[in-house]
Formats: C-alpha cells, sequence, structure tokens
C-alpha cells in the first residue's frame, strides 16, 4: 500500500540520502519526493512510498525518525496515479479543450497536490447561504457547500483556509478538514481540501494560485 509521508528536515547536504537510505535498508520503496518548502535552514518534503504488506504504517515514522533532525509532520494512505509531469498534462488536457476547465480542475488537481478533493464555487452574491447551482464541479469526495456562509467570498487571493477556522460547521472541524482557495475567474473560487491533515502550506498556496492562473488563460485558447 502507498502512503504519503511529510517531513521536516535540516536543509543541508545528505538529508534526503540518509532517509532514502534509512527507508531502502527497511525495504520500503520510495515513488516520488516533492519539495514543498525550503527556508531558514529547514526543508519540508512529501514522499510517496510503498509499504510491504508484512509492515505496520508506523514503521514509516520510527524508521524516518532514525535520521537526525528528521521530524515527521504526517501520514497518510495515498490513492491514485503518479507521475512526474502532473501539472504539465493538466494544461495539455485544458489545451484539447474536450472537458469543462472547471470540471477538469476540480476532477485533476487532487491528484496534482496530493489532496483529496477540489471544488469550483460561483462566489457572486457572497458572503451568503451558497445557493443551489453554486457548486459549478466538485470532485467525488467534495463535501457539500451549499446552504453553508462562506465569509472569505467573494475571493480577492488566495488564501489558506485552516480547519479550525470559526465559520467551518463542528462536523468539518471534527474530520481536521484543511483547505485553500485562489481566484478562479469573475467571482469565481477554486477550493482544494483534504480531511485529516496535514494543512496546506503557503508554498502549495501559491503553486495553486500560479497553475489556476495559467489554467485560466490556456482554457480561452482555441483548442489545438
Amino acid at each position: 500500500m502507498s502512503y504519503l509521508l511529510r517531513l521536516v528536515v535540516p536543509d543541508r547536504p545528505g538529508v534526503l540520502g540518509a532517509v532514502a537510505t534509512a527507508l531502502g535498508t527497511a525495504g520500503i520503496d520510495i515513488v516520488s519526493l516533492d519539495v514543498l518548502e525550503r527556508a531558514n535552514g529547514i526543508a519540508v518534503d512529501d514522499i510517496v512510498v510503498d509499504l510491504p504488506a508484512d509492515r505496520l504504517p508506523d514503521s514509516l515514522i520510527t524508521v524516518a525518525r532514525t535520521v537526525p533532525g528528521v521530524q515527521v509532520e504526517s501520514l497518510r494512505p495515498f490513492a491514485g496515479p503518479l507521475d512526474t509531469h502532473r501539472e504539465l498534462e493538466l494544461l495539455e488536457a485544458l489545451s484539447r479543450g474536450d472537458r469543462a476547465p472547471t470540471e477538469l480542475l476540480a476532477t485533476e488537481l487532487p491528484r496534482v497536490f496530493h489532496s483529496g478533493w477540489a471544488a469550483v464555487l460561483d462566489g457572486a452574491g457572497q458572503p451568503a447561504p451558497l445557493p443551489e447551482g453554486a457548486v459549478l464541479a466538485a470532485s467525488e469526495a467534495a463535501p457539500g457547500f451549499t446552504g453553508l456562509t462562506l465569509p472569505w467570498l467573494p475571493l480577492p487571493g488566495p488564501r489558506l483556509l485552516p480547519s479550525d477556522d470559526p465559520w467551518l460547521p463542528d462536523r468539518w472541524q471534527e474530520m481536521a478538514i484543511e483547505m485553500m482557495a485562489v481566484p478562479f475567474g469573475a467571482a469565481r473560487a477554486l477550493v482544494l481540501g483534504r480531511s485529516g491533515g496535514p494543512a496546506f502550506r503557503r508554498s502549495e498556496l501559491l503553486r495553486l494560485a500560479h497553475l489556476t492562473g495559467i489554467a485560466s488563460t490556456v482554457g480561452v485558447l482555441p483548442p489545438v
């Protein structure tokens, strides 16, 4: 089974190599690695690994912590296709024009960002209870936004929406739903979320804003 391991590590040569060696020695295969942040001598890395059937998930934490200075921020199951050109494939699909941009982004962005779901909302006339039809597109795992009052709409710019925000329904807070949102066209917002953490980081928010901005342009080009 695959797991997503988020590590906070000292940003110095050899640390990631030591982590890879420790995982490999324990019979754990690294499938992919994304560097999320690097600042003040610290790096935050997302590592997708394949865990042998006879190993417990907690063993990942134990192995990672054998490397001095390494902290495990989160560990969660990971399901879905992985490739090294996720953003490029998404933009190529947008340029073909065979699916609506809102539908394509809601479907494909979760795998790009290792998240659980995505939704595109029409924020016109907000804040007010979100009416029927204001959810323009959503992936299968997205929670229901209809009827909720979203005080951050209309969205003036990219925003992190942590699980302890007071506007979240109690059930969402219990599920520790972490979200981030970026503008997507006039009065629209693209929301990306996952349950149980980890919290989205500023680097992920900036990456989503950048990708969504490109997608907005590509989506209005004539189909190739």
